[in-house]
C-alpha cells in the first residue's frame, strides 16, 4: 500500500494549545493538500471503488476542503477518531457523506 499522508489543521484555540489538543464536536478542520496523491490517516475510498462510481481518482476534490467533526469516537488504548463531515454540505466524491479518521496520528503527522 501506498504511503500516504494526512494533514488536518486546526482553526482554533484547540490547536494552539498543546495542552487542550482534544478534539471536539464542531471543530472545524482543512484537509491539506499531500505530496502524494492520497492520505494515510483518513478511511477515504480506495482509487478502485471510486473508478467504479465514475469517480475520478485523484483526491484533489478533498484537498483543502474545510470539515466539520460531527463524532469523536475514543477507544480504550487512548486514540481517539474523529466523524468528518463537509462544512458545505456536500459529499465526498459525490457519494460519501461522512468520513472516519485518526485524529491523533493526523495531527502527530502534521
Amino acid at each position: 500500500m501506498k504511503k500516504l499522508i494526512f494533514t488536518i489543521l486546526c482553526f482554533g484555540f484547540y490547536f494552539l494549545a498543546p495542552a487542550q489538543n482534544a478534539p471536539q464536536i464542531g471543530d472545524e478542520l482543512i484537509i491539506n493538500a499531500t505530496e502524494t496523491n492520497a492520505y494515510n490517516h483518513i478511511k477515504f475510498p480506495k482509487p478502485n471503488i471510486l473508478i467504479k462510481r465514475g469517480v475520478v481518482t485523484r483526491y484533489k476534490s478533498v484537498s483543502n476542503e474545510t470539515v466539520v467533526i460531527s463524532d469523536v469516537i475514543t477507544k480504550k488504548d487512548g486514540s481517539s477518531y474523529v466523524v468528518l463531515k463537509k462544512k458545505d454540505g456536500t459529499k465526498f466524491f459525490g457519494f460519501l457523506s461522512k468520513v472516519k479518521a485518526n485524529y491523533n496520528k493526523a495531527i502527530e503527522a502534521k
